[in-house]
């Protein structure tokens, strides 16, 4: 029989996110399974109520959260003094993260890994779809009302990806590419030759790889570093017939120069999960671009799918009560190579 816990054992624990995903990420499963594990009265409290009522953090030891979570500034955190934990149940945390949290010892750790699974899902099947030009060949089957033409079809054996930047994403999609007979290479500045090798994927300079790729997958991080690192000259060099996919941040491509060399090079493809808006404004060329397929930024978790990421949040729950490392824990040293870095907070 497993051992009791008393009530007065568990940590008082709280839900502060935005209320419209509360529920998203956190279904009645997961809310069950974390009453059981602390003292929690299943409220969600926006962080803007919190500025108003800020003694109800007097007690808290840990947070539960998501999309719209607290900025752990000192100010937060000084009405949080038992704080210990934020399990963040969403991707990147650099609207959260400061200085201040690392400087108290707040342990933060994020679902990113599991909101990771359903952009690889969405990125092998573009790969996939987009190396028998699917797109361009289900536009001309319905436009002309005969099937177009078959010819310049890379297909998927002996063709070559490029991956740009190895995150976690990248590393999980590379794994899953290791089912067909495909050819991967890949672009990261912070991946070593030994690294690379043991992933079965061979390291090359970024423009190699546009040169060389029969579909390019970017999953560059939004850094200050990385905004406009893909240029019209890296699309401009793709074989005939090539694809870019982009299930990364619209900033990190140069959209005006790539709409400029997708609108001359018409055998070009680009599949475009985000963009810079997002939405384009209305006038945007890329609404009208035979050779774009644009989503509407959906290949990160939605619907159900969220809730593996509350599901996530409680596994890493359990090791930090048991005294085990947090298996997502956000440090120093990650956050400042990766899409966790702090941001500067709003009106700063």
């Amino acid at each position: 029989m497993g051992q009791q816990h008393s009530t007065r054992d568990k940590p008082k624990a709280m839900y502060v996110l935005d209320k419209r995903c509360f529920s998203m990420i956190y279904g009645p499963d997961e809310l069950t399974d974390i009453a059981r594990l602390t003292r929690i009265d299943n409220q969600c409290y926006e962080p803007a109520r919190l500025q108003t009522h800020p003694e109800a953090l007097a007690e808290v030891e840990v947070i539960f959260s998501g999309w719209g979570g607290p900025r752990l500034d000192h100010t937060f955190l000084a009405h949080a003094p038992k704080l210990k934990a934020l399990f963040y149940g969403a991707g990147s945390v650099s609207e959260i993260i400061t200085e201040a949290a690392w400087q108290r010892g707040i342990a933060v750790t994020t679902a990113y890994a599991a909101n990771a699974v359903p952009v690889v899902e969405y990125s092998l099947a573009a790969i996939i779809f987009s190396l028998k030009h699917v797109w361009r060949l289900a536009a001309e089957t319905r436009a002309q009302r005969t099937f177009g033409s078959q010819e310049g079809i890379p297909g998927c054996y002996k063709t070559t990806v490029g991956l740009v930047s190895m995150g976690i994403v990248a590393r999980l999609l590379a794994e899953r590419l290791k089912t067909f007979d495909m050819h991967v290479l890949a672009f990261d500045p912070l991946l070593s030759a030994p690294q690379a090798a043991a992933m079965g994927i061979t390291l090359c300079s970024l423009d190699e790889l546009f040169r060389r790729s029969d579909l390019v997958s970017v999953h560059t991080p939004l850094l200050a570093e990385t905004v406009g690192l893909i240029t019209g000259k890296h699309i401009g060099s793709m074989k005939p017939g090539a694809t870019l996919v982009n299930t990364a941040r619209g900033q990190v491509i140069n959209e005006p120069e790539m709409i400029d060399v997708l609108k001359r090079r018409s055998d070009l493809f680009a599949v475009l999960d985000v963009t810079h808006p997002e939405p384009p404004p209305a006038d945007s060329p890329l609404f009208d671009m035979p050779n774009v397929l644009l989503t509407p930024h959906i290949a990160g978790s939605q619907g159900p799918e969220c809730r593996r990421l509350g599901r996530l949040m409680i596994t890493e729950f359990e090791r930090w009560q048991q005294g085990k490392p947090l298996q997502w824990l956000v440090t120093r040293e990650l956050a400042s190579t990766s899409s966790h870095r702090p941001r500067a907070a709003a009106g700063v």
